[in-house]
């Protein structure tokens, strides 16, 4: 019996044999790779991916699929995690591991929860090495975006300080069942090593760019005057008259590390 899509969970699977073809050749899977696919949903990219895999994880929360998935597919070299992606603890893929970042993460996001979901998986960014997910265009486009566009926003800022990202190539909607109202895109995220990770206080960093892009049409002096002067901002090399849009990420660390230095209280 064909599975009938859910909309709670943003379900559209993918059925271009095409499709899987590219997104199969642009993660390159390994025999030993330690791979996770979240969301298989009908299995187009599980199949193919574990032609090419000794083992393959999956994370699945639809009770339906998982049984379809396991009629299908088996359970000797598939793990089926049953339950929400947003929940899933995905260092237990590799906490019995000594290697470090060897994690690969793919999979078709659903719409829905696309954006929370990478905030989540940024948790793990040290224990992977690459991933490849398919995300409405709009979203990989703000994910690439560079200063002074209206893409660029705080999730921008935010994943391109922890990861190297490039848009592969667009998904059309009829490479979908059911087709969804919006062009798909497929990204690949590198985490930046540990190195290159420049934010004295992660957290803090986090937090000026929020309240930046919290009202975005607003210069900087007014987003952030509780915890900056114009000539402070002057003395980072920053217009104080500037939006958030227009500053790159290394200019939110410079803002960051700052307001560490000098022991300011911004909650």
């Amino acid at each position: 019996m064909k599975h009938v899509p859910r909309k709670r969970f943003g379900q559209h699977f993918l059925v271009s044999a095409g499709v899987v073809t590219k997104i199969i050749s642009a993660i390159g899977p390994r025999l030993d790779d330690i791979l996770v696919e979240i969301g298989p949903g009908t299995g187009a990219l599980t199949g193919p991916l574990l032609d090419r895999l000794a083992h393959l994880h999956v994370v699945e929360i639809d009770r339906d699929l998982i049984s379809a998935l396991r009629e299908r597919f088996g359970t000797e070299r598939l793990t089926i995690h049953a339950g929400d992606a947003l929940r899933f603890d995905f260092a237990t893929l590799t906490e019995s591991r000594s290697v470090e970042r060897q994690l690969r993460v793919v999979g078709n996001l659903p719409y829905n929860i696309s954006t929370p979901l990478l905030f989540h998986l940024a948790r793990y960014a040290d224990q992977i090495s690459d991933m490849h997910f398919m995300l409405q265009k709009e979203v990989v486009d703000r994910m690439v975006a560079a200063p002074g566009g209206p893409e660029y926003g705080r999730l921008s800022v935010m994943l391109q300080y922890r990861y190297e990202m490039e848009r592969l190539f667009l998904v059309p909607p009829g490479a979908f069942d059911p087709a969804p109202k919006v062009a798909s895109a497929i990204v690949r995220m590198i985490p930046r090593p540990a190195s290159a990770l420049a934010a004295s206080d992660p957290l803090l960093f986090a937090r000026v760019v929020t309240a930046a892009f919290g009202q975005r049409r607003k210069m900087l002096r007014n987003t952030l005057r509780e915890v900056l002067t114009e000539d402070r901002f002057e003395e980072l090399g920053i217009k104080p008259t500037a939006r958030a849009e227009e500053l790159g990420v290394a200019d939110f660390v410079r803002i960051a590390d700052a307001l560490t230095a000098a022991g300011t209280d911004f909650s």
